[in-house]
């Protein structure tokens, strides 16, 4: 099911965003004006999952220079999310992240992204940019083993940003059509 050009679905969810504690929430709300890069990814402590979720990290700054905000989230808890956090990157975890990541342990907001594999109890790899008034511009989903490229997902932002036609290969500072 297609959620682009549809309100995306409303979320609230326990996240990272206080690794102490572990009880403050991430909403839809709290993205509200702003662009949110809201991306699904299978588990913690796996192969592929830290390569993107380390790699979203590593670029926050170019996201945030484009008015946007990252939020990962996979079906694990927040104590793994912690545990995978407090682990450094050179022994299988992810160490420090600079955007939350989202615990839908009840795996409703995988269910209403249509990126839940209900046998599995995990998330595809979804990833839907919303725009600042909770709009879903662009999604992508796909499976497991295949991670995505943080320059595109850049690139797409940007070009969504732009309000024109972009045509293919299309990059920032270049005409649109």
């Amino acid at each position: 099911m297609s959620l682009v050009g549809k309100k995306a679905p409303d979320f609230e969810m326990l996240s990272t965003k206080n690794l102490e504690t572990l009880k403050e929430k991430v909403s839809l709300k709290d993205y509200s004006g702003k662009w949110l890069v809201l991306f699904f990814y299978p588990m913690d402590f796996t192969f592929v999952c830290p390569t993107e979720v380390t790699g979203f990290s590593d670029r926050i700054s170019e996201f945030r220079d484009l008015g946007a905000e990252v939020l990962g989230v996979s079906t694990d808890s927040v104590y793994v999310h912690r545990a995978w956090m407090n682990t450094p990157r050179d022994r299988g975890g992810v160490g420090h992240i600079n955007y939350p990541l989202g615990s839908d342990i009840t795996k409703r907001v995988s269910r209403d992204y249509d990126v839940l594999i209900e046998d599995q109890g995990v998330a595809l790899r979804g990833l839907f940019i919303i725009d600042p008034e909770g709009v879903v511009r662009y999604q992508v989903v796909h499976e497991l083993n295949v991670g995505r490229s943080v320059d595109e997902v850049l690139r797409v932002l940007a070009a969504l940003q732009t309000g024109g036609l972009c045509p293919v290969d299309w990059k920032p500072g270049q005409k649109t059509l």
